[in-house]
């Protein structure tokens, strides 16, 4: 789905910022162009990119107690 049409980002490609190590808006902001024009999409982003960040941490916490 796009998040931001103004610039053609996509929920997939918000994801995969976050896998390679974005962890802010402005950063996705940098990597992706979401959010760079009408801003309407901030909002939208901005939550895709806090519930991806939890998850990605979710899935690295079991590996740390294995150590």
């Amino acid at each position: 789905m796009y998040v931001c049409v103004c610039n053609g980002v996509t929920d997939h490609q918000i994801r995969e910022a976050v896998a390679a190590g974005c962890g802010s808006m402005a950063e996705l902001t940098m990597r992706t162009g979401c959010g760079a024009s009408c801003g309407s999409c901030v909002d939208a982003a901005a939550g895709l990119l806090e519930a991806e960040s939890a998850r990605e941490v979710l899935q690295v916490l079991p590996l740390a107690h294995a150590a």
